[in-house]
């Protein structure tokens, strides 16, 4: 079954307490982050930290993922080669590009057999954060079979730009259809930019709804008193549930009746409209929103 990614939750990769607790926070993914969040002189550090999380505490009821460095400094071929070692689910790329996911699915081969993991097994997520990247997007989907998802980095992409990151987000309008419709072509998740002011609830329900509203299917979180509305807005309301289950049924008696097409409540129902009522379903059975 498909990994539910609602939530991907930044965790520092430098704070020992904060790994110890990641599993707990409710988010869908934990990202341990070695990039950002980590000072040049504590790479290093970090990265035999984050190992250890990785291989010693219990993860096993939430994604993991880890945010490398990029390639082209130092610490990135350091981070791929010691992190995937101990087999986290899947490496957040920043700033990628379709060379560098196809330089990091190499390293990962000979890894995967070296370590007699399962050759694919560690997953790619490309962290979208250049104007170039976010026109290339479908290269870079595209450069490896691991690639699972695409999270746009809607602070660095701005500061590409030039322009303004504002709470608003029309200037990144733009860049969130992209991800979202090439996403959907490419069949991967497609993740948005985190919510920076971690003190303002409406923003980040009306910010959370418009990503949801473009396509794009989960957030990134900075905090996690963030998770909780985040999936509140992702989840389907009770009103769409039982519409939904209106539709299937109502699909299932003009089955019955030999009809090929039907309407219901005075409207046309077709394919498009009965795959949204399945999704819905489907979704709101595995929240335990209804039973399967």
């Amino acid at each position: 079954m498909k990994k539910l990614r609602r939530t991907m939750l930044f965790m520092p990769g430098n704070n020992p307490g904060m790994l110890q607790d990641a599993a707990i926070l409710g988010a869908d993914a934990i990202i341990l982050d070695l990039e950002d969040a980590v000072s040049l002189t504590e790479k290093d550090s970090a990265r035999i930290l984050v190992r250890d999380a990785i291989k010693y505490l219990d993860y096993s009821q939430v994604e993991v993922v880890v945010r490398i460095n990029p390639l082209d400094t130092e610490f990135g071929p350091q981070d791929v080669e010691m992190i995937a070692r101990v087999k986290p689910d899947t490496l957040l790329i920043p700033k990628a590009h379709e060379e560098e996911i196809k330089l990091v699915a190499m390293m990962l081969d000979t890894i995967e057999k070296e370590e007699g993991y399962f050759a694919g097994s560690i997953k790619l997520i490309a962290l979208i954060e250049t104007a170039i990247g976010l026109e290339t997007i479908h290269n870079v989907i595209m450069a490896s079979k691991r690639v699972v998802g695409v999270l746009l980095g809607g602070e660095d992409l701005t500061s590409d730009l030039g322009i303004k990151r504002t709470k608003e987000g029309e200037e990144i309008f733009y860049a969130r259809n992209k991800v979202a419709t090439v996403c959907r072509a490419l069949k991967v998740d497609a993740l948005d930019t985190p919510f920076t002011d971690t003190n303002d609830d409406e923003g980040l329900t009306r910010d959370t709804a418009k990503a949801k509203s473009l396509g794009l299917t989960g957030k990134s979180a900075i905090n996690p008193r963030q998770i909780t509305l985040i999936h509140a807005v992702y989840a389907p309301t009770e009103a769409e549930v039982k519409q939904a289950l209106r539709i299937l049924a109502a699909m299932e008696e003009a089955k019955r009746e030999g009809k090929g097409v039907f309407s219901l409540d005075g409207k046309m129902i077709d394919a498009p409209v009965i795959n949204r009522a399945r999704t819905t379903v489907e979704l709101s059975q595995r929240l335990g929103i209804m039973e399967s």
